[in-house]
């Protein structure tokens, strides 16, 4: 866990969150900023800066964060949805903890398409 790392806190019960999911190694819960009707983010239990940390350090874990994004979009009724890992502060990452956005309800492709 990082002291100072928001989403470490959220895992630690330490901040709120509205938890929709959660499995041995992650946790899903309702982005505070949706950019969809449906906006979850998952994350992995340990902390990792990015996606492409975790999946060399943990990548057993990358894979079950993977796996619960179709749990999610399933149990929020969709079949279809996006997926979307911001890696470094230019590509958008504003919280430097792997994470997943599971984005349902739109087509967002067509955010980043354009």
């Amino acid at each position: 866990m990082a002291a100072d790392c928001i989403f470490c806190k959220i895992v630690a019960g330490e901040i709120p969150a509205d938890v929709v999911a959660e499995s041995e190694h992650t946790l899903a819960f309702r982005d505070i900023n949706p950019k969809a009707p449906v906006h979850v983010l998952v994350v992995p239990k340990v902390h990792a800066r990015d996606a492409a940390d975790l999946a060399q350090a943990e990548p057993a874990i990358a894979a079950e964060l993977l796996a619960q994004t179709r749990v999610i979009a399933a149990q929020e009724g969709y079949e279809d949805y996006n997926l979307v890992f911001n890696t470094g502060a230019n590509a958008g990452q504003t919280v430097f903890h792997a994470h997943a956005h599971v984005l349902a309800g739109v087509d967002v492709s067509k955010l980043f398409l354009a």
